[in-house]
């Protein structure tokens, strides 16, 4: 693979020195960019797009062509995927979002859970492979999966954006069937990773989408203990250079400190922690991604030069910080906000390196 030009956003990750913060979007390559929605059409499906790596690979190198101030590049994919292999039968319903055809909600049918062969997963490792090539050692690229316990939540009620009713009553009602429902899909996820990483990503990040929505004992118990395994059994170095880890819940500020000792090497953060206290808490041990409301995006250059600038003035001088939404950009984004953003992150953040 070609040297990287622009480390940037690896050295930010392992708290090293950098010349201005860094940054890059939480699905940076979607549905706000006209040129996403062209090569989607082309497609036929989200689904089509994300499978084959011809059209993963030209998804994921437009927001790079189009914003040049971006930092590293993620993987166009779906948190999905690994559920998919075990096959629940991954379907997109029109403005509904993701559905899976069967659910784990039979004790038989979670006691016949298996850890799926890597090989019905191949597409995503070639396009990792397709998208470092293309790149040519432009940014780094991320790859990713979703936690544990997010992937059990759509594996058991079929959907996302639900009560959670269905999950939280096996996690009280039978713990040990959500149990195995999650070290099983631990060590899929852990393999998983390994393999992008062996494939050529250079960073790693694992998104714990609904771990907010866990109480205080439930989230270590059925999300943070499952993402340390993960981070446990994650090759720590390929092609002579070291993977960093990063690990996001959203809704988890509450959780900083015990998240801040599962081995990650960055914590992402959603917009409602101030990321200086949460540097105050945590930055002595792990770099901090975040943490910008994606909303400010709809809203005026001056607005968002104004609240990029009160992130950067909170996080203060130093290493360590990633500037990133506190969650993913939204549809209704128009591309020129999101450059307005990225130019402002350039433009303020060096006076906070030396």
């Amino acid at each position: 693979m070609t040297q990287l030009k622009n480390d940037t956003f690896l050295r930010a990750l392992m708290r090293q020195p950098t010349d201005y913060t860094p940054v890059w979007m939480m699905r940076q390559a979607g549905r706000y960019l006209p040129e996403y929605r062209a090569s989607r059409k082309n497609a036929g499906s989200f689904l089509q797009l994300c499978k084959n790596p011809d059209f993963a690979t030209e998804v994921t190198l437009q927001p790079l062509d189009r914003y040049p101030l971006l930092d590293a590049a993620i993987l166009f994919s779906d948190i999905l995927t690994v559920p998919d292999a075990m096959g629940l039968g991954l379907y997109f319903e029109e403005g509904e979002g993701p559905k899976f055809k069967r659910t784990l909600c039979e004790e038989a049918d979670i006691r016949k859970l298996a850890v799926p062969d890597m090989a019905s997963l191949q597409y995503v490792f070639d396009a990792v492979t397709r998208i470092r090539r293309a790149l040519n050692g432009r940014v780094p690229l991320i790859g990713f999966s979703g936690s544990p316990w997010t992937l059990a939540t759509y594996m058991v009620e079929g959907k996302g954006g639900t009560d959670f009713l269905t999950i939280k009553k096996m996690a009280y009602a039978r713990p040990d069937l959500l149990h195995r429902i999650l070290d099983i899909t631990s060590q899929a996820v852990t393999a998983y990773l390994n393999a992008q990483i062996e494939a050529g990503a250079q960073a790693v990040m694992i998104f714990d989408s609904w771990g907010g929505a866990l109480s205080h004992n439930a989230y270590r118990e059925f999300s943070l203990q499952y993402m340390e395994k993960i981070i446990s059994g994650l090759k720590r170095e390929n092609e002579g250079r070291i993977i960093p880890r990063i690990a996001f819940t959203k809704g988890g500020a509450l959780w900083l400190e015990a998240q801040a000792e599962i081995g990650a090497d960055a914590l992402g953060l959603d917009w409602a922690v101030d990321i200086g206290e949460a540097r105050k808490r945590v930055g002595h041990k792990v770099a901090l991604q975040g943490n910008l409301d994606p909303a400010i995006l709809l809203s005026t250059p001056e607005a968002i030069e104004r609240e990029v600038a009160n992130i950067l003035a909170s996080y203060g001088r130093g290493n360590g910080h990633v500037f990133n939404l506190g969650h993913g950009i939204t549809q209704w984004t128009p591309p020129e906000n999101a450059a307005c953003m990225l130019k402002a992150v350039r433009t303020l953040s060096s006076q906070y390196h030396s």
